[in-house]
């Protein structure tokens, strides 16, 4: 199993749901976040003044897939988040050595 964590713009949201729904993924978790990267945050203009924004709002998506569905999901956020712009954001993947269903008990793959 394979935990996948994305962070995106929020205006990709819909567009990367889909694009998981698309390729069998049956749940995920979206946090809002803050942060930056190299651009180290950005300037808006409000009512004429500029002002220096340290911190960059994104969404944080963690979902939990197969080993074989991993490949095609990383594919599908890619894709569906991509904006051809700085900050587009990241996609990590880690190993999850078991996951337990707390309701049913089901474990590992089940258990997803």
């Amino acid at each position: 199993m394979k935990l996948i964590v994305a962070i995106i713009k929020p205006f990709k949201l819909d567009e990367v749901v889909e694009a998981l729904t698309g390729v069998g993924v049956t749940g995920l978790t979206v946090s809002e976040a803050k942060g930056f990267g190299r651009q180290k945050g950005h300037t808006e203009v409000y009512r004429g003044a500029e002002y220096d924004t340290s911190f960059v709002p994104k969404l944080r998506i963690e979902t939990v897939v197969a080993d074989d569905v991993a490949p095609k999901a990383i594919e599908a956020i890619a894709a569906a988040a991509k904006t051809d712009s700085i900050g587009d954001g990241k996609i990590f993947t880690l190993d999850v050595p078991s996951a337990l269903r707390i309701r049913t008990g089901e474990t590992d793959d089940t258990a997803l």
